[in-house]
Order: structure tokens, then sequence, then C-alpha cells
């Protein structure tokens, strides 16, 4: 225990460092001490100087993160690629986690009046699956079938992991040759019932890319079928000031912007799970293009019309997420 605290609290003086560095832009070694001296974690003692060079090196080491030092005027330490903290990717992804656990960590006195979003998947398999996929082993898992409400067991190779809505999801080619032969499938860490690493290895093809292969992708859904394309939605004013703040994706660009409205562009993949973003958006976001696509969501609409108009006269009613997911 002592050690796993003392790791713990390794952790939360790295955060604290980068964000101090980060948030001040320039600081100098003896202000960077005087903050740290107001801060609950320094009891006290100041931040040795050889110890400050060994935090800057191991922060380097886990989060990609360079502090480096003006070696002129006040010799103030900055981060040199502080544009990385911004950007999406594994050790940005770490830092920015680790900065909200250190914030919660601190906060146990208010513990009540923080409330939190759960996360159905990853906590039993997460590291198991990293570590097959570190060691290029292949997985038994048994996977629950929504479709059929059944359970079945078969050996994958996993390929990479993805979060998306609090939900991780893992890329894997299954070994049984009719299933291999189909190629990568994706499967949802909360329908794993049981998975373990066994002893087979496999060969990752070397051409292989994660990024690549989900790219054009909105969320976790990839249709061949469906080409990465220009899309052109027109979102009313307040909606367009939370799509500013979070982007539906990455492609976000605004083109035009008014005292009514404004118009977002994107190159993508419009799949199923894209279209249930517009819908969920409701009246706040109207397709512009391609016409195909506003035709689709036009036809949904009118189906989901459909539903809700068989209560109004007494018919029997159908639950609206049955035509969306089959699964009612």
């Amino acid at each position: 225990m002592a050690n796993n605290d003392r790791g713990q609290s390794l952790i939360s003086k790295y955060v604290w460092v980068i964000d101090t560095i980060y948030r001040a832009k320039k600081i100098s070694f003896k202000e960077l001490n005087e903050k740290w001296l107001d801060t609950d974690i320094s009891r006290g003692v100041k931040i040795p100087k050889r110890t400050f060079d060994n935090w800057k090196y191991q922060i380097w080491d886990m989060f990609g993160i360079d502090i480096v030092n003006e070696n002129r005027g006040e010799y103030r330490y900055y981060i040199s690629n502080a544009e990385d903290i911004n950007k999406n990717g594994l050790r940005s992804w770490l830092y920015n986690t680790f900065c909200v656990s250190n914030v919660l960590a601190n906060s146990q006195s208010i513990k009540d009046r923080i409330l939190l979003e759960y996360v159905p998947s990853g906590q039993e398999y997460l590291q198991t699956i990293i570590e097959a996929m570190k060691e290029n082993r292949v997985l038994n898992i048994t996977y629950y079938n929504y479709w059929k409400d059944e359970e079945y067991n078969f050996d994958v190779q996993p390929f990479c992991i993805k979060l998306f809505r609090q939900r991780w999801y893992m890329v894997a080619r299954g070994t049984n040759s009719y299933y291999y032969e189909k190629g990568l499938r994706i499967y949802s860490l909360d329908r794993i019932r049981y998975l373990h690493k066994t002893e087979e290895v496999f060969d990752l093809p070397k051409e292989w890319n994660a990024k690549e292969f989900f790219d054009g992708c909105f969320g976790i859904i990839l249709d061949q079928s469906v080409e990465v394309q220009p899309v052109k939605l027109k979102v009313s004013k307040g909606q367009a000031n939370y799509l500013r703040d979070l982007k539906l994706h990455e492609s976000q660009e605004e083109i035009e912007r008014n005292e009514e409205y404004s118009i977002f562009t994107y190159r993508l993949r419009p799949c199923f799970d894209f279209q249930q973003e517009i819908l969920w958006n409701g009246e706040n976001v109207e397709v512009l293009e391609p016409l195909w696509l506003r035709n689709e969501i036009t036809e949904k609409i009118k189906n989901m019309w459909k539903i809700y108009e068989k209560e109004q006269f007494g018919e029997l009613r159908q639950h609206p997420c049955c035509y969306y997911f089959n699964d009612c």
C-alpha cells in the first residue's frame, strides 16, 4: 500500500508541475516553489533542484511533455511542446485524465457534491486486452449477442482499442478461417462475459494503422459502403455555441455565422452513428449536403412521426428505439 501511495503521490506531483507551468506559460524555479508551498501536497517542503530535474525526465517519459529552461534572463521554465497537450492522442488523454483525477482525489471533503458518469466497460478486461496487444497474443472471449440473446465463445487477434461515448471497444480479427477471411470486427467490452490470454501469438500487419483504420469515422461504426465525403450542416445560433466548444468531429469547420445560425462543414463517413447524432440535436441541426443524407434523415423523421401518430389514434404504441436498434 505504501508503494502505491508513493506512486500516486509522485504522479500527483508531476501533474501539478505540468499544470502550473502550462498555466503560467513561463515561470522561474523560485516562483514555482512559492506556488508549490501553497499546496497541501508540498507538506511545507520546497522542491529541491535535483528532484525537480528528475521530475522533468519522468514527465517526459510518462507524458511526452518537454519542460525546458530559457537559459537566459530570468531562467524561466516553459513547455516547449505545449500545443501537444491540446491534441488528441494517448499522452494527451493520460495527462488530462490525471489532471481530473488529481483534482477529484483532493476533493474528498465534497465528494457528495461531485456527480460522475458511469463507464460500464473497461475496468475488468482492459488491462488484459492491452497486455495481449503488447505481446501479440490471441484472446479467447465469450461474447454476448444482443440480437440473438446468446453467448458465443471464440478466439480473436486484438488489433486496437478505442473509447467512444463512455464505452470501450476492441478491434479484432477472428482466428476461425470463416471469420478471419471476413476481416476485422469491432467488439464492445461491456458485452464480453469472459476473456483470457492464450499461448497463441499472431503477427500484426506492419502496414496496419489504427488511426487510418478509423479515418473519417464519426465514432465506432466503420461502414466501407459509405465513402468519406463532405457534409454541410446548418446549426441554430444557440446550438452552434456547443459545437464550437466541443467539435462533433475533428474535421469540423465553421464557414458561415450570422445572428440566426451557423454553417459547419465536415469530411467523414456519415454512417448510422453520425445520423443518430444529427437526430439527437433535433430541430437545431439541419442537413444541407449531401442530398442523399438529407433525404435519409427526412425519412427517419417521417418514420418517427408515424410511430407517435399511431398513439394519437389509439393504436398500439411501438417504442421509438425499436426503429433504430431492433432491440426492444
